[in-house]
Order: C-alpha cells, then structure tokens, then sequence
C-alpha cells in the first residue's frame, strides 16, 4: 500500500483522516524522500544524455550585465554586518526602538483621530449653546423694549467672553483626556508587539524541538528494523544448521517461512538422508480479481475468504480458534465504544473498509489510536509506522505484545477487546 501511494504521490483523502499525527508526519517524509530520489535521477539522466551527445548542452546567452563589487581598504569585498560595525546599536536594541516607535505613531494616529472628534463636539456643542442664548437674549431685548443698546451690548459681549472662557477650558479637558489616551495606547500596543515577538521566538523553540523528537523517532525505528533483521538472519541460521543435522520434521513449513524458492528445497534435501524427496511446496492461487481497493462490503467479504482465510487470519497460533481480538467489519465509533471502559493497553483488531488490511485501534489513559494494517501484498504490517514484516497477523499482534509500536507514544498491545454481542460481529467473515 505504501508502495503504491510513493508511486502515485497521491494518498486518498479518507485514508489521510484514519491516519495519526505520527503516521502523517512519516508518510509526508516518505514522499518528500520520493520527490528528491526522482529529481536527483532526472538530473544523472540528463547528464548522461549530454556527456553521450544525445541531449546537446544547456548554452547560456552571453549578456552585457555584470556586477562590480565595492571593495575595502584590504582588496577584499567589502562585508557589513548588522551590528558589529562601529557604532552600530545591537539588534535587541534597534528591535526595541522599533517597536516603541511604531508603538507611539499607532497611538498618535489613533489620539489625532480621536481629538478631531472631540474637537467637533465641543465646537458644535458651544456654538449651539451660544446661538440659543443669542436667541433668548432678543426675545428679551424686543420684549422689554430696553432703551439702553449698550448696555444690551456689554451685555451680550460679557456673556460671550463667558462661553468662549468656558470653551476654552472645555478644549484643555479635552486635550489632557486625549493625551492620557494616546499614552496609555502607546503602551498597550507596545506590550501587544513585545508578547509578539516573544510568542514567535517560543513558536521557534517548539518547531526545533520538534525536528528533534522526530529525527530521534526515525533513528529508533531504524534501530528496530536493524534488531529483526539480525534476529531474521539468525533464525534463518539456526533453521538451516538444524535441517543439515537431520530434523526433517516440518521441513516444508519452514521454507515456507524463511522464504526459500522451491529449488533451495530441493538442494538442501539432497545432502539429508531419507527415502524420498518432500512434495512441493503448494501455492495459494487467486480465483477472483481483486479491486484495487475494497468499494463495498461484499468485496471485502470475498476478500477475506478468497485470501485471508488461507492464511488463517484472525486465528489463534496453531489452533481452530478465533483470536479474542480479532473483530469484522465494524467502524471506528464502534471500536471506540467497545474500548471505552477498559484500561490503557487494551486493543482491538478489525477489517478496514479504506484498504486492503485491518485496523488496529488501541487503547489511552486519554482517547483511542488506530492503526492501519497493510495486508494487500504476502506480509503484514503497519502502514507507514513500523518497517517489520510478518508472516502472519498473529505473529504481528504478538510481536507488539513485547514490542512498542512507536517510540513517540509507547503502545504496548496487553489486553484484547472480545465481543460484547451475539452473533459475533465476524460471523460473516466465517460462514
């Protein structure tokens, strides 16, 4: 399945969203390794084709421009660094002015604003006040027939030295409230620039410490394919110096298991004594065709009979019994609520409807993981997650029983999850 999606360099968005944090992560970098593998080949390709003349070279067009570089007192090109150079200010401190400056601008553009509103209510509010006593001031005038227009005049003059007196300590209110303002915007945008700038410097920190994390999750999970390869060698090893002893009993399965060709058979029977030669190893063959990947659930029902049932998946080790794991064809919500109430560590395993395989769901103190299982080629294993390969899906499920799953979360199979209903949810898996 991997294989496949590194060929295509397209994964099905459904597949992605049953994918976890860390499979997502692993797979991207498969992929990215894919692109700069098939890049550094088309460049030795077209190397190649030049150095043989079957591509003629690249011939750049000849131009006038050039660049001159400014060179100092030593003959060498001149070279300044921000901060080292006489006079200049540190960077934490040029990074400082700039943000107070553009600090108080903020606060200065926002208290212009601000005071030409004010500005304008003051105005119209005074020359309102003072249009009304205008008003009443003729009225009373034309009504009492005052004689006396001058004294109506200094009147009228005192009592506009009066409004303007108070307007203008209106404006000074004004003015103080305004410049209050301004400074204590100025510091708030300030402080908002500085958190910032801080939560950038920490946004750093935790991507560094991430590519830490996962660089130490690649080079443990390398380590562990290293460990089976050795034990794989050495069971192939001692299998092999034991056949040469005389132990012909179970020949056949374990060529089977150690992967040998017909013709190694053959060979190593030669040297033993015995009065015949083994009977062939027996090939499963396929009667149907597979989809290239399961588009209903009658499809999958084929499938595990055609080329699961075989191979004895969902069975317990050596025996007719079905694993207590092992479930059918049931949906994640399902899953989830059948782990609901057991204990971290505790597993179930069940056929995927996204591919060819199973779907290990696991598990948490908090919340559920669910892995995917390839089983589309003649191995299982975990897609994307965990580079070993096993025989059987039992031999998978023990094997994680001892084993981690990933280094990142520590998954350690311990308890299966059986059925809660009846008929089992496998029961048409088995008819």
């Amino acid at each position: 399945m991997l294989q496949q999606i590194l060929h295509d360099m397209y994964i099905d968005p459904e597949l992605l969203a049953e994918l976890s944090d860390v499979q997502k992560h692993i797979l991207f970098y498969k992929m990215r390794e894919e692109q700069l593998r098939r890049w550094r080949e088309r460049e030795a390709w077209e190397a190649l084709a030049q150095v043989e003349g079957l591509r003629p070279p690249k011939v750049k067009r000849a131009s006038d421009k050039h660049i001159q570089w400014l060179l100092g007192a030593d003959g060498e090109v001149w070279v300044w660094i921000m901060g080292e150079g006489p006079g200049d200010k540190p960077y934490e401190e040029i990074s400082e002015e700039l943000i107070a400056e553009r600090a108080r601008l903020q606060a200065q553009r926002e208290a212009e604003e601000l005071w030409k509103q004010k500005e304008a209510e003051i105005t119209k509010k005074f020359r309102d006040a003072l249009a009304n006593e205008k008003a009443r001031i003729l009225a009373e005038k034309w009504k009492v027939e005052m004689e006396d227009r001058k004294a109506a005049k200094v009147l009228e003059e005192r009592i506009h030295e009066e409004f303007k007196r108070k307007e203008e300590e209106e404006r000074k209110r004004g003015e103080e409230q305004i410049r209050l303002q301004e400074e204590q915007r100025a510091k708030e945008l300030y402080w908002t620039l500085k958190q910032a700038q801080l939560q950038s410097h920490a946004s750093e920190k935790e991507e560094r410490e991430w590519e830490e994390q996962l660089r130490r999750s690649k080079a443990a999970d390398e380590e562990r394919s290293r460990r089976a390869q050795r034990a794989r060698d050495e069971y192939r090893r001692h299998s092999l110096r034991a056949i040469q002893k005389g132990m012909v009993a179970g020949l056949s399965s374990r060529f089977q298991e150690l992967g040998q060709s017909h013709e190694q058979e053959a060979r190593l029977y030669h040297h033993l004594p015995g009065p015949g030669p083994p009977p062939p190893l027996a090939v499963p063959g396929r009667t149907w065709e597979r989809p290239l990947c399961p588009v209903s659930r009658e499809v999958i029902v084929r499938w595990f009979k055609e080329e699961q049932l075989p191979r004895r998946a969902g069975f317990e080790r050596n025996t007719k019994s079905i694993a207590p794991w092992f479930h059918g064809i049931i949906s994640r919500e399902d899953a989830e609520d059948l782990l609901e109430n057991m204990t971290e560590g505790a597993f179930l395993v069940r056929v995927s409807e996204k591919i060819w395989g199973y779907t290990l769901s696991y598990r948490l103190q908090k919340g559920f993981k669910h892995f995917l299982v390839d089983a589309s080629g003649d191995f299982y294993s975990f897609l994307g997650v965990d580079p070993n390969r096993h025989a059987t899906l039992t031999d998978l499920i023990d094997f994680h029983k001892e084993e981690i799953i990933t280094v990142s979360g520590g998954e350690l199979l311990q308890e299966p999850c059986g059925q809660r209903n009846s008929p089992p949810d496998y029961h048409l898996l088995f008819e």
